[in-house]
């Protein structure tokens, strides 16, 4: 096990499959970059607030909820109105868990992103467990690592069990609405040639305000949204379909192949065709039964 030397230190067990690191801050923060990372992610706010930016909203997280991220799910995070936060953040491998516990469809239910709203009672048993996980892994006594998992997988028992679950991330902040409005508009309207000027014109708004807030809340300044979205929407394509590349890069909203190329490589590390064939070689690796390492 190895942990980060900091005034919040990061717990690795597993061989970097399960971490753990409690934080505590004042003033207002953000992730410069939205990001994503193989591990599914579990925040949980035991005071403040933080806005989440994940799967195309703006999602305000309380004290008292937890919020699930599965793993390759681009997300960023920023400070609401309410700028002093605590959390407790786990990255972890679901085979930890055991199988019963480890299916996305159980947790997720199609979406991408899970908010559980905790009674007062589990709220107490969350923190009880987390505190002790938290324990385990500073003190490091004999069988720590598999006291954390027994841990872990009776916390994840307690989040299946609750019934204080919601997939809407609900806010009043009018602000936080307009920014998902937004990323809904842009998600529905990415194969046009969208501009900032007209969108914040069918918003009735400012380019420059929506810019701002937009950059503020999501991570992405405004082009780079519409180029996640047509990129995100090309791999769906890519994988699922047999369609030619060069209608995939039109039908997406790029008018010149070549620049559908380059973006494409730019933003997953492959070409077009090669990731068709990785996902196409995943897939015949899941059909047949392969574990892939």
């Amino acid at each position: 096990m190895t942990s980060v030397t900091s005034p919040n230190p990061k717990y690795h067990i597993e061989e970097g499959r399960f971490s753990i690191q409690h934080m505590k801050r004042k003033g207002i923060t953000a992730m410069p970059r939205p990001h994503s990372h193989e591990l599914t992610e579990l925040y949980y706010l035991t005071e403040g607030e933080r806005v989440y930016f994940v799967d195309d909203r703006v999602v305000t997280v309380h004290k008292g909820e937890l919020i699930l991220i599965p793993g390759r799910e681009l997300h960023a995070t920023a400070s609401s109105e309410m700028a002093e936060f605590e959390r407790i953040l786990i990255n972890y491998d679901p085979e930890l868990l055991p199988l019963v516990l480890q299916g996305e469809a159980l947790w997720f239910q199609n979406h991408r992103y899970r908010l559980f709203r905790l009674t007062l009672r589990e709220q107490n048993e969350a923190e009880t467990l987390l505190s002790r996980i938290l324990e385990e892994a500073r003190i490091q006594r004999p069988l720590y690592e598999a006291s954390i998992v027994a841990m872990f997988t009776e916390l994840m028992i307690l989040l299946q069990r609750s019934e204080s679950t919601t997939q809407a991330g609900g806010t009043k902040h009018p602000l936080h609405h307009l920014v998902t409005d937004v990323a809904t508009y842009i998600r529905g309207h990415h194969r046009e040639a969208l501009t900032l000027e007209e969108t914040a014109g069918h918003f009735f708004i400012s380019p420059s305000y929506l810019s701002r807030v937009f950059h503020r809340l999501t991570g992405f300044h405004f082009r780079e949204y519409i180029v996640h979205v047509r990129v995100r929407e090309a791999q769906r394509l890519l994988a699922g379909t047999s369609a030619k590349i060069q209608e995939i890069a039109s039908t997406v909203g790029f008018e010149h192949l070549s620049h559908f190329n380059k973006t494409f490589k730019r933003s997953t590390g492959l070409t077009p065709l090669q990731y068709r064939k990785a996902s196409r070689s995943r897939a015949s690796s899941k059909s047949e039964g392969i574990i892939e390492e």
